[in-house]
């Protein structure tokens, strides 16, 4: 998430063409396999490998650049992560709206009202905002840092991009889920979650470069301040979702619980933050690091405890070590530019 104001760049370098391609495999990675949506037996399908990245590569590809050319900043990124989730699960997969679909479980009757999983929409538009657009485009924009303000993608690459997001949300309405007979969702919510999208992208191109900064820090806390906000969000996130409808809880307390705990992290990091121009690329990688490493503990369980035989979870383990390699690779990179370029008012974890 870079707090530092976006400038429009035209450079075609290696670095912009790698980074491209890093982001364009990096989201579904993030998303389907780490998340143990798509194993490694299912995700490293030519197939299925092809069809998430036009979905979600394209989407945070498209997330990014529209971001850069308007000039906004990380609101406007969010936003626009919204607009890609109501896309992917309401347009594409229809989850929203099948109370069959393979993963909802509870939440396709906990929360279901006028032919919507209203829980199960909250939660999936909270986890692809930030899991599925967010965090991917801050990791590769902290591996590839001489690249953060360009362009990535040119104005021929990004119908190119438009088009396959559409091959995959056209293919998935009219072949999702698998079977004789795909579900078709409500005309009107289906109508709604369109219209959503187009609010949604309207909305992200007004919003504001930056929020006005919560509270009156000038320096941001210690990076491991931000691990533990970022993990901790993220079992929040999952505990709302997971364990909240086990209860008598009314479904829609279950949905303003999610939804002011994402509020409140956002609030929270801001704080910490100190400002646009207070915290650095540490505090980023290790943000990001707290709300990976929920999962990349989940992967052991997910494939050492008990399974779904028409999902195996063979391989989830080494995909959360490889994670964590990645992450702390990626520390240990941003600590050795940080001695050869110390900045000049950056606060300290000593």
């Amino acid at each position: 998430m870079n707090l530092e104001p976006p400038v429009v760049g035209s450079s075609a370098r290696p670095s912009t063409r790698a980074a491209a391609w890093m982001l364009f495999f990096l989201a579904p990675a993030v998303g389907e396999l780490l998340s143990g949506s798509s194993p490694p037996l299912r995700f490293f399908n030519p197939f299925t490998l092809l069809m998430e990245a036009f979905l979600y590569g394209s989407g945070a590809l498209l997330a990014r650049e529209f971001t850069l050319r308007w000039r906004r900043g990380w609101p406007t990124l969010l936003a626009l992560g919204a607009a890609y989730a109501i896309i992917e699960e309401g347009l594409c997969c229809k989850s929203f709206f099948d109370a069959n679909w393979p993963d909802v479980g509870l939440l396709g009757s906990y929360g279901r009202w006028l032919g919507v999983n209203w829980a199960w929409a909250a939660m999936l538009i909270l986890f692809h905002t930030v899991f599925s657009i967010l965090l991917p485009i801050t990791l590769v924009e902290l591996t590839f840092p001489a690249a953060r303000h360009e362009s990535w993608v040119g104005p021929r690459w990004r119908w190119v991009l438009v088009g396959l997001l559409t091959l995959v949300v056209v293919t998935g309405f009219l072949f999702f889920p698998e079977g004789k007979h795909p579900f078709r969702p409500p005309p009107l919510g289906y109508g709604l979650a369109v219209v959503s999208v187009v609010v949604l992208g309207v909305v992200a191109r007004r919003m504001p470069l930056f929020p006005a900064r919560a509270g009156g820090r000038t320096t941001a806390a210690r990076p491991c301040w931000f691990v533990l906000v970022g993990f901790f969000g993220t079992v929040g996130l999952f505990a709302t979702f997971w364990l909240l409808p086990n209860t008598p809880l009314h479904p829609l307390l279950t949905v303003a619980v999610g939804l002011v705990l994402g509020a409140g992290v956002l609030v929270l990091v801001l704080w910490m933050s100190g400002g646009a121009h207070a915290w650095g690329d540490r505090h980023r990688v290790a943000l990001v690091s707290g709300g990976l490493c929920f999962f990349v503990l989940l992967a052991p369980l997910l494939e050492f405890g008990k399974q779904n035989p028409s999902k195996p979870m063979t391989g989830m383990a080494l995909v959360g070590l490889a994670t964590l390699g990645f992450l702390l690779w990626l520390g240990r990179r941003l600590r050795r530019i940080r001695r050869l370029n110390p900045p000049g008012a950056a606060a300290t974890c000593a």
